[in-house]
């Protein structure tokens, strides 16, 4: 059975957005500061090889309706940004959303599927389409709290960028204590990748 992945990028002050996340500011403003090791060109080698690795090994994701909104915003993702940022598109894996209600209308229909039963719903479906591949649960925040919560992640990754933010959208606000243990670390100047294996009991 495929590995459930958290993966998400966060400031050093324990940030994944910056203040006022939206639609116009998904990351909050100045938040796009934390996915510089993404979004800054050239990308160094290692970042390369770090998104690069794990577009590869992911089969399917798991994201919280509030990212979803942003991603399928006007300023969102489109036929050549998505998942992976500047990955392969066209391989891209398929998206579960959880959400309370499924919206009216989906800009990039073909890579979403609403969940409307939990998170842990959203996992158990994201698995059977990732065969032996990964399923990553992106984000937000809440949403990997949530599997954190539950007991549903076996491996999470930070990507630890190195700025102070002073607010914004926080992580592990509801996960309660969780043992780790750390698996791998690779660094370049923009970002520390951080490898943890959950221990689940």
């Amino acid at each position: 059975m495929s590995k459930v992945i958290a993966d998400i990028s966060m400031s050093l002050d324990g940030y994944v957005t910056a203040r006022d996340p939206g639609q116009e500011h998904g990351l909050g403003i100045g938040g796009e500061a934390i996915h510089a090791w993404v979004l800054e060109e050239p990308r160094f080698p290692v970042d390369e090889a770090v998104l690069a690795r794990a577009f590869e090994m992911t089969g399917a994701v798991v994201m919280g309706r509030r990212l979803y909104d942003i991603v399928d915003g006007p300023g969102g993702w489109n036929d050549d940004v998505g998942y992976g940022h500047d990955q392969d598109q066209s391989a891209a894996p398929p998206c579960y959303v959880v959400t309370h209600e499924p919206p009216d209308k989906v800009r990039l229909a073909s890579r979403f599927r609403f969940v409307t039963e939990g998170v842990a719903a959203a996992i158990g479906q994201a698995q059977a389409t990732a065969g032996d591949k990964d399923v990553v649960v992106m984000g937000g925040a809440n949403v990997i709290d949530q599997s954190l919560a539950a007991k549903l992640v076996d491996e999470l990754r930070i990507h630890l960028s190195p700025l102070l933010l002073g607010g914004g959208t926080r992580l592990f606000d509801l996960a309660g204590p969780v043992t780790l243990i750390q698996r791998e670390v690779t660094e370049s100047p923009r970002a520390a990748h951080l490898t943890y294996e959950v221990i689940r009991s």
